[in-house]
């Protein structure tokens, strides 16, 4: 095989060892690494040439923030040109999030770029860390999927499709609005039909601020307080207003709504999304979800929680107005969403 790969390890479980205070990331990996590696392919065939690139700070993934993401795709555009694909070690809990991201970051593009990692660590004798980073590294290698995509316990997932489902099984990866890309059994069953077309890329960097996008979930009985409380920055451009069913909020709020259409007059974009994981939002079915349409509130269609919320940061990013990104947020970029 001559393709080769670049393997970007930024932290994780995958490469975590244990201490007295639980995981923590470890610093001889790439050697473990190497010699697993080198313990599958002892025929030298079956694998791809490899390099192993380390980012300055491993970090365990619940400390991400979106300034990773900008360093993260940096790195694989500064060495886009020297490799067939890559593969992108990561920690589970915001893999979703980062695998979002570099979709659109780095836009179209011609060769696969594949996020993983794994429940279990390396380390351990017992492990899907080593199935899933093989798997990942053939794919990469083998077949035309020129998009971000996440791969674990059998599956190919398009990136900003996927979500963490499960926090303790191994299959703890799921695409609840697009069928998955591969299944990877004895046979590997790719869809190719379902693949974005390679686009020759078209870099840019952005830079990101982490004070641009706020979440707000709705509750039974929520105080208008809490959305005062997450718009109390001149530094907020976006909300997500995760509401209930297909995108219905609490309209009997009368001071919540009255709050939404002050931050939509102000220039904050409001995007619906809802809190069901499959289905999405369809703005209007109901009367409650259609006074949203009446005070300007966009809608989030099927986007994933994660997708929502870093495309927006990459549209505040790129400059766009308000009334441009309400336009694009149900308009799917780099497949995210279904086509309303």
């Amino acid at each position: 095989m001559t393709k080769r790969i670049l393997i970007l390890h930024t932290g994780g479980t995958i490469s975590m060892v244990e201490s007295k205070s639980g995981y923590v990331p470890s610093h001889n990996f790439p050697a473990r690494l190497h010699e697993q590696l080198e313990n599958q392919n002892l025929g030298g065939t079956e694998l791809p040439l490899y390099n192993l690139l380390e980012t300055e700070h491993l970090i365990d993934s619940s400390n991400s923030t979106p300034k990773d993401w900008v360093a993260i795709a940096d790195l694989l555009q500064e060495h886009w040109h020297k490799f067939d694909g890559f593969v992108v070690l990561h920690g589970t809990d915001t893999m979703a999030y980062t695998a979002s991201a570099l979709s659109f970051i780095l836009g179209p593009i011609d060769k696969p770029v594949i996020l993983t990692g794994s429940q279990i660590p390396l380390a351990k004798v017992r492990n899907d860390a080593l199935s899933n980073l093989v798997i990942s590294m053939m794919l990469a290698a083998n077949y035309a999927v020129p998009e971000v995509c996440l791969y674990f316990n059998g599956k190919l997932l398009r990136g900003n499709r996927s979500t963490k489902l499960k926090s303790m099984q191994l299959d703890a990866f799921h695409s609840p609005n697009f069928p998955d890309i591969a299944k990877v059994g004895i046979d590997v069953d790719m869809r190719q039909d379902l693949v974005l077309k390679p686009t020759k890329p078209n870099f840019a960097h952005y830079t990101f601020d982490g004070n641009a996008v706020m979440i707000a979930p709705m509750y039974p009985g929520v105080p208008s307080r809490v959305v005062d409380a997450l718009l109390d920055s001149n530094k907020v451009q976006a909300l997500i207003l995760q509401t209930y069913g297909v995108g219905n909020p609490p309209d009997a709020n009368k001071a919540l709504m009255d709050r939404l259409a002050k931050a939509n007059q102000d220039g904050i974009v409001v995007v619906n999304l809802s809190q069901c994981l499959i289905g999405g939002v369809f703005q209007g079915s109901y009367a409650t979800g259609d006074s949203l349409n009446q005070i300007g509130i966009v809608s989030g269609v099927d986007l994933t929680l994660e997708a929502a919320f870093t495309k927006l940061h990459y549209l505040l990013a790129a400059g766009y107005s308000s009334a441009d990104i309400k336009q694009l947020m149900p308009t799917a970029l780099r497949g995210e969403c279904r086509h309303d």
